[in-house]
């Protein structure tokens, strides 16, 4: 039994497939783990979705932003973009069903006896883990409920940018879903950077090589 972890999918099945038969993936007795983004960009989305859900519970999988943007414009509330190659999926005979499943999945996937814990762009630092589980969860219920193209609708946005306890309702929820799906560098104060694409090496945020003849901290 192995476990495969495997990063942004975005619409490429055959990529996919090529790199699952490489390792020799055998649904039911492996456990891939797919961090996201599954749609978007490449041409074969609806491939992706149909493959993922049949793997039933041989796949664990978190939401990305490309996949709640894909929810956003099943709903109706943003706009199907050319670049995303979105289409086909959209007007799919099963489209109800996938995105409906789609929607169901989770932003946090923790495994206890691995060790292992897998959101699509990051747990800000100012979650212990406890939080992050809980914050997921609340997040996780919207969308699975009937309202949640209320919170789609509300989603969109780069504030608030940093966490509090206090924070309440749609701007607690944005900045949940901020963090576990866009955040891609975090200040010293905890702020979100959620625009940067640089590599480490040139974050926003100054960084420093810490050289120690000691265990690491955990």
């Amino acid at each position: 039994m192995a476990t495969y972890l495997i990063g942004d999918v975005h619409g490429c099945y055959d990529e996919l497939i090529a790199l699952l038969h490489k390792v020799e993936f055998t649904p039911g007795k492996d456990t891939l783990w797919l961090t996201g983004d599954l749609v978007a960009r490449g041409p074969g989305s609806l491939d992706v979705l149909r493959y993922v859900k049949s793997l039933g519970d041989s796949v664990r999988l978190v939401l990305g932003n490309h996949d709640l943007h894909l929810l956003a414009v099943f709903a109706g509330i943003s706009r199907n973009k050319p670049k995303d190659r979105l289409t086909p999926l959209l007007e799919a005979p099963d489209a109800d069903e996938l995105l409906n499943w789609l929607r169901r999945q989770p932003l946090l996937q923790i495994d206890e006896e691995k060790k292992l814990v897998m959101a699509h762009a990051g747990i800000t630092p100012q979650w212990d883990l406890q939080t992050a589980k809980e914050c997921a969860r609340d997040v996780e219920a919207v969308l699975s409920s009937d309202s949640y193209p209320f919170f789609l609708d509300a989603m969109y946005g780069d504030m608030p940018n940093n966490w509090s306890p206090e924070l309440r309702g749609l701007g607690r929820l944005r900045f949940i879903t901020n963090a576990f799906t866009r955040m891609r560098f975090c200040f010293p104060n905890g702020q979100l950077d959620m625009y940067s694409k640089e590599s480490p090496e040139r974050s926003p945020c100054p960084t420093e090589t810490v050289v120690c003849d000691s265990w690491p901290c955990r």
